[in-house]
């Protein structure tokens, strides 16, 4: 199942056009990532301590579908995907929600690609046990 963020666009999220700049949907969906590994008990605090493993993005790629304007509401949903013992997939749907009781939209498709390494050599590692967790329980 899915992990749901809600979330209001912004001013700073757009552009002079007044939609959101296409960089910050990485942004909001970054977002529903911090907010999924914190409602799944990953301790965001030491998440980035050096422990001599990081997680960094190995690829992202996103299909945007409508526009979104300041003060539309959102709803994030984030699935986790197992790819290796050293990587993982995160897909995102943003939804527009309607107002009023108005249609929800599919307002964009998003999915990053994480690689555990190791802080020191860039070597492949396994994932930590509190992310591989999470990734298998989403």
């Amino acid at each position: 199942m899915p992990f749901a963020y809600s979330r209001t666009v912004h001013f700073p999220d757009t552009d002079a056009a007044g939609v959101v700049f296409f960089a910050r949907y990485l942004s909001i969906c970054h977002e529903a990532y911090e907010e999924a590994l914190a409602a799944a008990g990953v301790p965001l605090g030491t998440f980035f301590a050096d422990h001599g493993v990081v997680v960094p993005i190995a690829k992202s790629e996103a299909s945007y579908l409508r526009p979104l304007l300041c003060g539309d509401k959102l709803r994030i949903e984030v699935t986790p995907r197992l790819l290796t013992e050293n990587s993982y997939a995160l897909d995102y749907v943003i939804w527009k929600l309607g107002t009023g009781g108005g249609a929800v939209k599919r307002a964009a498709v998003v999915r990053t690609e994480h690689v555990c390494i190791s802080s020191g050599t860039r070597e492949r590692l396994p994932l930590p046990a509190s992310l591989a967790a999470w990734v298998q329980a989403g």
